[in-house]
């Protein structure tokens, strides 16, 4: 069983839209300026993007396979909606009744192939507000950095496409994806590698994670930068918040 989902305490939207323009303001910096720009970090699935209609995509395709033998599981499946998809894919089976375990394994098999590669990536979402806010913040003066666990041979080249398609800055100056050199790296040892490079971009001035315990490294890195997470989904097991860490549900500004 999947542990309990800590409870964080969000900010009130009018206090989400004072942090989200105060980060904004932060951002300023004139071109041709001598000082290092200020640098915003983003993670990807679950803080710029929701990645739950890429499940949904698969579901629906491992529905198509099963249609001859299980047809009550397969028709399930293709009434499954990003709402009703956990964090971890097991438990999405579990949701819509697939627990014989050849039944979970070729399911989790079929999702482990292809969730983790370039052209499902394109069922990818914003999270509401993403775009125009990382817009706002380029535009400002801040250098974006895409901070994320998903790696370059498999992802590289979906991840590229689908923050362009959305309409985040990316290929452009002043924006950088940062992606793992390899797959089976973890996430989180990834991350805490890079985190300790950003100030080579420039100076940090605010982060954003779905992820709590980066939110904490984060912070403890770069305590005078804004450090936010963004509560949509997480890995079971997440350890409390480090007092100052903000916490919001998306980027909309209230």
């Amino acid at each position: 069983m999947t542990a309990a989902r800590p409870t964080y305490d969000r900010l009130a939207p009018s206090a989400r839209g004072a942090l989200l323009r105060h980060i904004v303001g932060r951002c300023a910096h004139e071109s041709g300026s001598k000082l290092p720009p200020p640098v915003v970090v983003f993670d990807l699935d679950g803080t710029l993007m929701d990645n739950r209609p890429r499940t949904i995509a698969i579901l629906r395709e491992v529905a198509t396979r099963w249609r001859a033998t299980e047809p009550e599981l397969a028709a399930r499946l293709m009434d499954a909606s990003p709402e009703t998809v956990p964090y971890h894919f097991r438990d999405t089976l579990a949701v819509f009744g697939v627990t014989r375990e050849d039944l979970v394994a070729d399911a989790f098999e079929y999702w482990k192939t292809h969730f983790f590669a370039d052209p499902h990536i394109q069922h990818d979402v914003e999270v509401k507000g993403a775009a125009d806010f990382a817009r706002a913040c380029y535009a400002a003066g801040a250098s974006l950095v895409y901070l994320t666990g998903r790696d370059l041979p498999q992802m590289g080249v979906g991840t590229f496409g689908s923050l362009k398609s959305l309409g985040f800055p990316i290929g452009v100056c002043g924006t950088e994806l940062v992606l793992k050199p390899e797959a089976k790296m973890l996430d989180f040892e990834f991350k805490r590698l890079e985190v300790t490079k950003l100030a080579r971009v420039g100076t940090v001035v605010a982060s954003f994670d779905n992820e709590p315990e980066n939110c904490n490294v984060f912070l403890a890195q770069y305590p005078d930068a804004e450090s936010v997470l963004v509560d949509t989904q997480h890995a079971g097991g997440a350890p409390p918040l480090t007092p100052g860490v903000k916490v919001i549900p998306d980027f909309s500004f209230g």
